[in-house]
């Protein structure tokens, strides 16, 4: 309906200043909500169907408001695409970054984690990231594709397991909303330091070179209306390191566009990846709307950001365990913490030398299934912890029933806290904790006597996030991995 209405509905967007707005238009009696100019709005619709438009920017009832945009991207003519994208910026090792900046003189790496250099002061890791942004798009490096457009977006990937997977969503903006509003919502808590440092490369670059990773949930609709159609070539066609197969396509077709919009105006969003560059546009967007005072122009650039949208029921979507490793303990004994924890949970011994990591993982699985698994593994022992007990609950007061019922929480809130005795302050600084991914390395670690205790544990699913997110709640740092990350360099999204 809303295509034949507006088949023009989405071209407002090639530039942002063009006095549009999100209107409710009541068609035939109905509500539909499209994006359209006030010069669409006077000259009514060619199908003799009344259309009447009320403001709907702000409306009480939650929408995810989702627009096209013309992409900032590599001109593939000029640069191989595998040599200039990168992982997100928080993922880049030291020995990441250097391989990136040896791969190609455009490589990303110089814009979203450039090199610090011992001088910097007024010429520093900012300014050169907006300096080489300006140089990249002069030359053409860097190009404003022709039509506002959304972009399918593929990744084909072996998970760690063996098993192989297709994750399928679509990259497009999205507007940046308050918490309050009850669109977007978060699941995990952020840091000023991280917030800190990608505002200030916000500010000097005026644009968003990485995407968000946000969920929401439907049947499928969305993801059939974008489908690419048999034998379409791909508008960009990449493997990162890891092997996995990146591929986009470009759709600027104003009908699908509308509908995508239509079909995801009641959706409530799910942060995945990316909570403090979301919350870096939100602080942002407030900056900017303090310079340009009131009332707000809700189509402002700054309004909006780059989101990846994935659909929480994605056979592909899926989650990887994040292990602890606790280290630099001045007095720690391994007898001690056993005794200590059984008031807490049932503690059964396991074999260490029989331990490996696809012994530990099928391990944790198996009992997992029944409640909370948690592993605890030091250099010559390995302790099974399951089965919490009522005493724990005196570390876990503030917190709701279902936060109670994830692994994360109590091995964070009881062991961490209430065994070990660390600090939520010392926790968020990671002054004795690391994460890994890899179950190897984590018991690699305690066996060489790099660390005091390692705990291996199961993924969180996707619906205790979904359930943890949209009652208002918060859980631990480093609490989901989903897996792979969105690759940046592929869209990028310049306010100007």
């Amino acid at each position: 309906m809303l295509a034949q209405l507006l088949p023009r509905g989405a071209g407002f967007l090639s530039k942002f200043g063009d006095k549009s707005r999100n209107r409710i238009l009541v068609v035939g009696g109905r509500k539909e909500v499209a994006c359209v100019s006030n010069s669409q709005l006077q000259s009514g619709t060619s199908t003799g169907v009344p259309v009447t438009a009320l403001s709907c920017y702000n409306q009480k009832f939650p929408m995810a408001d989702i627009h096209p945009f013309r992409a900032l991207r590599y001109d593939l003519q000029r640069v191989s695409a595998d040599q200039v994208v990168t992982q997100p910026y928080d993922k880049i090792t030291p020995a990441m970054q250097e391989r990136y900046y040896t791969a190609s003189p455009y490589n990303l790496v110089r814009i979203i984690l450039g090199k610090r250099e011992p001088e910097d002061a007024a010429n520093n890791v900012y300014t050169r990231a907006a300096g080489f942004a300006r140089q990249w798009r002069s030359e053409g490096i860097l190009q404003h594709d022709a039509s506002p457009s959304i972009y399918a977006y593929s990744q084909a990937f072996t998970a760690p397991s063996g098993a192989k997977f297709e994750r399928r969503g679509f990259i497009a903006l999205g507007r940046v909303e308050d918490y309050s509003a009850k669109v977007v919502y978060r699941h995990e808590q952020t840091l000023s330091k991280p917030k800190a440092d990608r505002l200030d490369l916000l500010r000097a670059t005026r644009a968003h070179y990485e995407q968000l990773f946000l969920l929401y949930e439907d049947s499928g609709e969305i993801d059939f209306l974008l489908t690419p159609k048999p034998g379409a070539k791909p508008t960009i066609d990449v493997a990162d390191e890891y092997g996995v197969a990146h591929r986009v396509w470009q759709i600027s077709d104003p009908a699908v566009i509308a509908s995508v919009q239509h079909k995801m105006r009641d959706k409530k969003l799910v942060i995945a990846d990316g909570h403090h560059r979301y919350e870096t546009a939100l602080n942002y967007r407030n900056e900017c709307r303090a310079v340009a005072g009131a009332p707000p122009n809700p189509q402002a650039p700054y309004e909006f950001v780059m989101m990846t949208l994935v659909n929480m029921t994605d056979l592909g979507l899926l989650v990887l365990p994040t292990h602890r490793v606790v280290h630099s303990l001045t007095s720690f004994s391994v007898d001690d913490f056993q005794n200590a924890s059984r008031a807490f949970f049932e503690v059964e011994d396991v074999d260490p030398a029989a331990l490996d990591a696809a012994k530990a993982t099928a391990l944790l699985a198996d009992r997992g299934r029944a409640g909370t698994a948690l592993l605890a593994v030091t250099a010559n022992r390995a302790l099974l912890l399951h089965s919490p007990k009522a005493a724990g609950s005196q570390f876990l007061t503030s917190l709701s029933s279902r936060q109670r019922a994830l692994d994360v929480v109590q091995l964070h809130k009881v062991l961490l806290e209430g065994v070990l005795k660390l600090s939520e302050e010392s926790i968020r600084n990671q002054q004795n904790l690391s994460y890994l991914r890899d179950a190897s390395e984590a018991l690699d670690q305690v066996r060489k006597g790099a660390a005091n205790i390692a705990f291996l544990m199961n993924a969180c699913p996707v619906p205790e996030v979904r359930d943890v997110a949209f009652a208002g709640e918060v859980m631990p740092q480093k609490s989901t991995d989903f897996y792979p990350k969105l690759l940046s360099g592929l869209t990028a999204y310049a306010l100007d």
